[in-house]
């Protein structure tokens, strides 16, 4: 089914994921930011016909079946809910909201609607993943028993930039951590313990955190993060008969080796996205799902999207990472 997508917001991470729509041959219909001039020139930049002034002209727009949200975090609850009411399907950017209690609001008003709700963690769609999830359930490797992972960059350190402004949901948990956490979820399953710490900002962010998760199957899961300091990204799942190790950068298009306990190789996996970034199978997934009737995705379900935000709340209790008004 042809999808004609929506672009609620005109910033980097929507000018990454049109990039990559479009080289996939897939409709971008509209554009619309706040910011009527902005919209324009993200219209023009991008070769889309209908530029909006205003979310609310976008998500009425007749020719939009599906929205992706890729406003801040602590938007992403009313941009959804907005869509959702207008009968629009919605691919809401990473993470998903900001708390567990806002996904399963949009989540419930989703269903209620009988529309696709998505969280654009695309990681979960890439091809690799899928086949990840195979190594790992197959037994192949044993009885999954750990798994490491970390994302860490070098980002701006503006005291003013979305990153680090506690108001806009900043922090290295819910920009970074997500990718870690929400692999582990992916991998290793259910969490029924989770310890962290973590350096906090002066104005009151993570800015690197270490977290420790307890997987109900008896799995550990050790992941890092961190806003000031570029790492390799890569990851490694060690099972009772082998391990996978994961390229770096784990979440993005690549590949991962399969060894024994030997560490002799059993196999070797490589994806190959040409020049797409790897962003398009999200896309492709609401699709499918739209065209099947289905609501929910196996590669990343409702229950599968809230369980990984209650991890993150619970991270950022601990850790004293608050949110005013929140």
């Amino acid at each position: 089914m042809s999808i004609r997508w929506g672009i609620l917001g005109a910033g980097g991470i929507a000018d990454t994921f049109v990039n990559d729509l479009t080289a996939a041959g897939i409709a971008v219909a509209a554009v619309g930011s706040r910011d009527a001039d902005k919209a324009r020139r993200f219209a023009d930049d991008h070769g889309i016909t209908t530029a909006h002034g205003s979310y609310d002209d976008l998500v009425a727009d007749p020719e939009v079946d599906a929205v992706y949200v890729a406003t801040p975090h602590v938007f992403h609850e009313r941009n959804a809910l907005l869509a959702i009411r207008s009968g629009k399907h919605v691919l809401v950017e990473k993470p998903f909201t900001v708390s567990a209690d806002e996904a399963g609001r949009v989540l419930a008003a989703a269903r209620e609607a009988g529309v696709v709700a998505l969280e654009a963690m695309w990681t979960r769609y890439l091809p690799q993943q899928a086949r990840l999830r195979e190594v790992v359930r197959s037994g192949v490797i044993g009885e999954p028993r750990l798994l490491t992972a970390a994302h860490m960059q070098s980002l701006p350190t503006d005291p003013h930039h979305r990153l680090n402004d506690p108001a806009l949901g900043g922090g290295a948990l819910l920009d970074l951590g997500v990718y870690p956490v929400s692999f582990a979820h992916d991998l290793l399953g259910p969490v029924d313990a989770v310890a962290a710490t973590a350096v906090l900002s002066d104005q009151g962010v993570d800015v690197r955190t270490g977290i420790t998760l307890r997987h109900a199957n008896g799995a550990t899961s050790t992941l890092f993060c961190a806003l000031d300091t570029a790492g390799r990204n890569d990851a490694v799942v060690h099972g009772s008969a082998g391990r996978v190790e994961i390229d770096h950068t784990f979440y993005a298009p690549g590949g991962f080796t399969v060894l024994d306990a030997d560490g002799e190789v059993v196999e070797r996996f490589d994806s190959d996205e040409g020049d797409l970034r790897g962003m398009h199978h999200q896309a492709l997934e609401l699709a499918r799902l739209v065209e099947a009737g289905d609501l929910e995705s196996p590669a990343l379900t409702s229950d599968g999207i809230v369980a990984v935000m209650a991890t993150m709340d619970e991270v950022r209790r601990q850790v004293g990472v608050q949110y005013p008004e929140r």
